[in-house]
């Protein structure tokens, strides 16, 4: 007995925990309701379209789609002697099949970011094969007789690379390798290397961006966070004030102030600081100055959020013991600031990566960022592709700086 009772012993305890269970269960039904909205969205909104990126960066439907015969013929060819007759005869055959231009035009398009001088080959071909009424006795020498490129190995061995549906060599590509005839993975020659350098220097400037935010913004922050509320809440509108501003308007406002006959030079001449005006448009500087002003809002506000919690007492507290101003500020108030360094740093540095229309009007042909190359390769190159697996290589960036931060906020690295 233990003198410890049952809910069985209890009158109307079963009641009691069916009507608790149900309360429960509305609870959790009405919070699944209030929530399915923002889950849907997110899933419509982010997760499908990320899946699609990612998919698309694999996907290589051009020759699978146009050439399926072709991809027949050329599945035990070894890519080292000539292609065998009956890949022209197929190749002809599919080109003759196909119901729209814009289906050649796509294969032309991928098989000419494969060899140079394929896309007047295969549009070439096909508004010849469109004419013939019957194929000709010796479909190869009608091919040669058409365009001699039709016996250069390389366009075969283009398409024969690319029938397969799925593969790795857009990402390859944005990583500077590439898969050879016998499918080995190789580094592509260094003075055919593009892809390494423009992420490297996307990464640099976005770096130098964050320190130079951080920089800028620790300061005015902790300034913010020793203000009383009243003022504290003013000057944190004057800076959210450029948030309120198109990101176009702003950009144009520094073109004003930063060319050579702009506000800043004929100041700095005016007082005789310079004898001619600084470079300070169309480079590196310019994007600088112009992504740090954008975007040190998205540093200062983490800061001042946690150093609104650290009490003002700790500082006065050391202080009082004998301790340097500055020494007890490092000691005792900087540590408990690193949360809020490295949120601001995550969320500036995030930012930067992903950066377009600043360094396009403010920066140089050395200054573009490798979201201009997305941007190069959908709207210009159209090559969907490539534009997805470079799109693929700043998401996995975000999500390694995002583990890392993660690593940060519970203590797993020591930033002291």
């Amino acid at each position: 007995m233990g003198g410890a009772m049952t809910a069985a012993a209890i009158p109307g305890s079963a009641d009691l925990v069916r009507q608790l269970r149900r309360t429960q269960r509305r609870q959790q039904w009405r919070a699944a309701a209030l929530t399915a909205p923002l889950l849907l969205f997110l899933l419509v909104f982010f997760l499908v379209p990320l899946g699609s990126l990612l998919v698309r960066a694999v996907e290589n439907p051009e020759v699978a789609d146009t050439l399926p015969a072709t991809a027949r013929a050329l599945a035990d060819w070894d890519g080292r002697a000539a292609p065998p007759a009956a890949a022209y005869a197929a190749i002809a055959a599919d080109l003759g099949a196909l119901s729209e231009t814009a289906q050649a035009g796509a294969l032309a398009r991928r098989l000419n970011s494969e060899v140079p001088g394929a896309r007047s080959l295969v549009m070439g071909t096909y508004r010849a094969v469109r004419e013939w009424s019957a194929p000709p006795a010796d479909v190869r020498q009608a091919l040669l007789e058409l365009d001699p490129r039709w016996g250069e190995m390389s366009y075969w061995q283009a398409i024969a690379k690319n029938t397969q549906r799925w593969t790795p060599d857009y990402l390859l590509a944005a990583l500077d390798m590439r898969r050879s005839l016998d499918g080995t993975i190789e580094r592509i020659p260094p003075e055919e290397a593009v892809f390494s350098q423009i992420l490297w220097r996307t990464f640099e400037i976005s770096a130098v961006v964050t320190l130079v935010a951080l920089l800028m913004a620790y300061p005015l922050a902790y300034w913010l966070s020793t203000l009383p509320e009243r003022r504290a809440n003013l000057m944190l509108i004057l800076v959210l004030l450029p948030f309120w501003t198109s990101v176009l308007v702003r950009i144009a406002a520094w073109i004003v102030l930063l060319q050579n006959n702009g506000l800043i030079n004929h100041g700095l001449q005016t007082v005789g600081l310079i004898d001619e005006p600084l470079p300070l448009l169309f480079n590196r500087t310019g994007v600088i100055i112009a992504m740090v002003h954008i975007l040190l809002p998205f540093m200062i506000l983490p800061l001042y959020s946690v150093m609104k919690t650290v009490p003002a007492n700790y500082l006065r507290a050391a202080v009082s013991l004998g301790s340097h101003p500055l020494a007890a500020f490092v000691r005792v108030v900087l540590p408990q600031t690193y949360p809020g360094v490295a949120a601001g740093s995550l969320l500036v540095f995030i930012t930067s990566i992903g950066y377009y229309v600043t360094p396009a009007l403010l920066g140089g042909a050395s200054d573009q960022m490798l979201s201009y190359y997305v941007a190069q390769y959908t709207n210009v190159e159209v090559n969907w592709g490539m534009a997805c697996a470079l799109g693929a290589v700043l998401l996995a960036a975000t999500l390694v700086l995002f583990v890392f931060y993660r690593r940060v906020a519970r203590g797993g690295l020591s930033l002291g």
